[in-house]
């Protein structure tokens, strides 16, 4: 269903009863909703919650942007590393406010707030931003975003900065080359369930410029890892030790910000949600939920 969160159109998928301790999640940098594997939602609501799903801004069937141009990524990626200005169209602090508008619009006061890469990056300033409406904060292959953390290999930076074609085909297959180079070692994807995952969320929507101008919101958010250190919100940092795209010190860093928070290490485990590595994130993150 579409509604109106933070003054914009947000696409949201709302499951389990009303009356249960609901579970947001916030998925990654241009993905949407749908790319919550079913093997992630179902224990939880098996489990009795809530579980609310949602299309960020600027992807999915959600508000797109594109009044405010394509981002100059050279250009930013230019300028960041020397201190120089760079404004994005908008920042994560603003994706986060979009998160709390939609549990506004569902009626839901607190939830247990759960995100994966640039999702755990959104989960963040939620925290941040709202601590007491913040059950419990988890951080799924993400980062604090702070200088000198290790960055991903040139050839994974490389896929993942590079705007998707246009012509459905070139689409496809741009999107299985970066899933097979961030994917997880232990827990290798069968190829043709690739490719009808990343077909349904090509037909469902695709906007690569709005992928590009989240990524610029990411690039931008300079000042989140000092901020962590203010945080009190009961948090599990969750991180695959094999992750190329955000490496494992990424999560380190987060767990060490945030003062309490715990750290799980997935071995084997990428920047993917495979059966495998899910059913260990799960085997973490539930006891954790069901504590808070």
């Amino acid at each position: 269903m579409n509604i109106t969160a933070n003054g914009i159109n947000i696409e949201v998928e709302d499951q389990g009863p009303h009356d249960a301790p609901a579970v947001l999640l916030i998925m990654g940098l241009g993905m949407q909703l749908i790319a919550w594997p079913p093997y992630f939602v179902q224990p939880l609501l098996d489990a009795g919650y809530r579980v609310i799903r949602f299309d960020n801004r600027d992807v999915g069937l959600s508000q797109y942007f594109d009044e405010l141009g394509p981002p100059n990524l050279p250009w930013a990626l230019a300028r960041l590393p020397l201190g120089l200005p760079v404004k994005p169209p908008y920042t994560v602090h603003d994706m986060a406010l979009d998160a709390l508008g939609v549990l506004d619009a569902l009626g839901v006061r607190k939830a247990h707030v759960v995100g994966v890469s640039m999702g755990g990056m959104i989960a963040q300033r939620v925290a941040l931003a709202a601590p007491q409406r913040v059950l419990s904060l988890t951080s799924i292959m993400s980062s604090s975003g702070a200088a000198g953390l290790p960055q991903a290999a040139p050839e994974v930076l490389g896929a993942l900065v590079t705007p998707a074609p246009a012509d459905p085909a070139q689409a496809l297959a741009h999107f299985i080359k970066l899933y097979r180079l961030i994917g997880s070692p232990a827990f290798p994807a069968d190829l043709e369930q690739m490719r009808e995952r990343i077909l349904l969320g090509l037909q469902r929507a695709f906007h690569p410029v709005g992928t590009s101008r989240q990524l610029l919101a990411v690039l931008c958010d300079s000042g989140r890892a000092e901020e962590l250190r203010t945080l009190r919100t009961p948090t599990l940092v969750l991180h695959g030790k094999q992750d190329p795209l955000v490496p494992y010190a990424c999560g380190e860093d987060t767990r060490r910000r945030i003062r309490g928070a715990q750290l799980v290490g997935i071995e084997g485990m990428g920047h993917d949600l495979p059966p495998g590595a899910a059913a260990l994130l799960l085997e973490a993150l539930l006891p954790h939920l069901k504590s808070h």
